[in-house]
């Protein structure tokens, strides 16, 4: 299904994508030395449900977890990369952490990740990882805009990553939203320029560049959600949900000023 949301429903995406930018920057603060997983997912759902907000990760279950994620937040740690569920691990100096949340309000859905180095240790390999996600994110909401097609996003992606020196793994990537989380199109992190889905002005994108070090194999943890990287080397992950527009792309989770927080 592919959604195209009218006036008022952007409007109301706009307001989503705020709320979870400012959840994911409020996290970020408090994720310092010590701070366990589980409290960043107990923190996280007294902002969502403060905001009268719905977690579209609590009760979702999909055919690639087991059961449901029974979680507000997607917490990866160093070598897992993608749908990191909390649990009782306290985050240590020079950790790798990506948050990654999807939250639905007023019937409209945005999603966003991040990903930072927790505490002073300095981690320049890491620091590139993240950069490199950042970039190609960009990229990919630079090639977006009425007209253009799937293939232009992913290609834009895939280079970025690509003259980086990183593999691409291509079963996840970004997707379709609106009044659900996971929608058409697939948009993967790679691809041809000039093919695919022609973009219109209504539609929500998230774009997730993600990739791991030295290697494209995932492999599924013991918790029967989280991905890591096959090979135990360390993982970054950017994401953005963007409207298209008549001008181009609209970047809708960025998060207010108060927050503290940047877009890319």
């Amino acid at each position: 299904m592919i959604e195209i949301l009218n006036a008022t429903a952007l409007g109301r995406a706009q307001t989503t994508g705020k709320l979870v930018a400012d959840i994911l920057q409020s996290m970020k603060r408090r994720a310092t030395v010590g701070t366990n997983l589980l409290e960043i997912d107990e923190w996280t759902k007294e902002m969502i449900l403060e905001a009268r907000a719905t977690s579209c990760y609590v009760g979702y279950e999909p055919s690639f977890g087991r059961g449901p994620f029974g979680h507000y937040i997607c917490t990866s740690v160093n070598d897992a990369v993608l749908h990191g569920r909390p649990h009782d691990y306290a985050l240590a100096d020079g950790d790798l952490l990506t948050l990654d949340l999807a939250v639905s309000l007023e019937g409209v859905v945005a999603d966003s990740a991040i990903s930072f180095l927790v505490g002073e240790t300095a981690q320049p390999e890491s620091l590139a990882m993240i950069d490199a996600t950042e970039r190609a994110l960009a990229a990919g909401i630079a090639a977006a805009g009425p007209g253009a097609r799937i293939g232009d996003l992913s290609h834009a992606i895939g280079t970025v990553l690509s003259d980086a020196g990183y593999p691409i793994n291509t079963q996840f990537g970004g997707h379709g939203l609106g009044s659900t989380m996971h929608q058409d199109p697939h948009i993967v992190n790679t691809g041809r320029p000039g093919r695919g889905y022609k973009l219109q002005p209504g539609l929500l994108l998230a774009l997730e560049p993600w990739i791991m070090a030295d290697t494209d194999e995932l492999v599924t943890a013991e918790d029967g959600w989280t991905l890591k990287s096959a090979t135990g080397c360390r993982t970054a992950h950017s994401e953005h949900t963007i409207a298209i527009t008549e001008d181009g792309a609209e970047i809708l989770t960025l998060p207010t000023r108060s927050s503290g927080g940047s877009g890319v």
